[in-house]
């Protein structure tokens, strides 16, 4: 039996961003694999006819790249974590339909999903929690999640494509109460200059009636931004087109190396790391 999404929901939402990892997969399957991504597509009764449609576009094909090398870059930071830190607790913030928790379990980590309620509902059909893992119903703007997370063996979280949605402030506080909360952790993100951010808000601002794109949360030089937020902050970043891989692979066009290139030194498109100092 399939699991129905209807048109206009904030399920559907989760959709999109779905597809494109299915896309990734099939196109850059030496760059990327998402199996629970192509099993969901299959286990979801939605019209993606509009989506395969676009999914011939030279600008959706590099979209998807970027939702590839996205994911992966965040998957590179989540086990360089694990390495030294086996049993930390590993946090996907506003998860959505997304399975990287339990692409990088060690065996030994527990896993956490956070969104919004009607997001884990689905994803409770879906994906529902496996062994040493939660999908935790919340609002990350809410604090009051942090005390579901146990982060006694260390934490590291993720956000993908998620504080684009986030004004400026609520980033800097949701970092200063995580530094409180959660000292010897690290938070790994994407972000984008303010140019950038324009151009991924011009839908989602139109249809949400906000006019001030520049309240939104957007970063050139993360380190010297975001540094001052708060003295336990160690701040680095790396882009997140090139930052983590070459692309040289036979799947990827010179044009689309081009467009990575123009991604991470115009854009500003890049992976946040921020480590929050003091001892577990």
């Amino acid at each position: 039996m399939k699991y129905k999404i209807e048109k206009n929901t904030v399920q559907e939402t989760l959709i999109l961003p779905l597809y494109s990892r299915k896309l990734c997969t099939e196109l850059y399957p030496n760059l990327y694999l998402d199996e629970t991504a192509v099993h969901l597509i299959d286990q979801i009764d939605y019209d993606f006819s509009e989506a395969e449609k676009n999914s011939r576009s030279l600008m959706q094909r590099f979209g998807a790249l970027e939702v590839a090398m996205r994911q992966n870059d965040l998957a590179w930071e989540v086990r360089a974590y694990l390495k030294t830190h086996p049993c930390a607790a590993v946090v996907n913030l506003g998860c959505g339909l997304d399975n990287t928790g339990r692409a990088c379990d060690n065996g030994r980590c527990k896993i956490y999903n956070l969104d919004f309620p009607d997001v884990i509902a689905l994803r409770q059909q879906l994906l529902p929690a496996g062994e040493r893992e939660q999908n935790i119903p919340c609002d990350l703007k809410d604090p009051a999640w942090f005390d579901k997370i146990d982060a006694s063996g260390g934490a590291v979280f993720f956000a993908s494509g998620v504080f684009y949605y986030f004004l400026t402030q609520q980033v800097k506080a949701l970092v200063q109460g995580m530094a409180d909360a959660f000292p010897g952790g690290v938070l790994v993100f994407d972000a984008a200059n303010r140019t950038a951010v324009k151009m991924i808000a011009k839908t989602w601002l139109r249809t949400a009636k906000i006019k001030d794109v520049g309240a939104y949360f957007a970063v050139s030089d993360a380190k010297s931004e975001l540094s001052p937020w708060d003295s336990r902050l160690q701040v680095s970043s790396r882009g997140y087109m090139l930052g983590y891989n070459d692309l040289k692979d036979p799947s990827v066009s010179g044009f689309f190396r081009f467009l990575a290139k123009v991604g991470d030194s115009r854009m500003k498109m890049q992976i946040v790391k921020i480590g929050f100092g003091g001892k577990l």
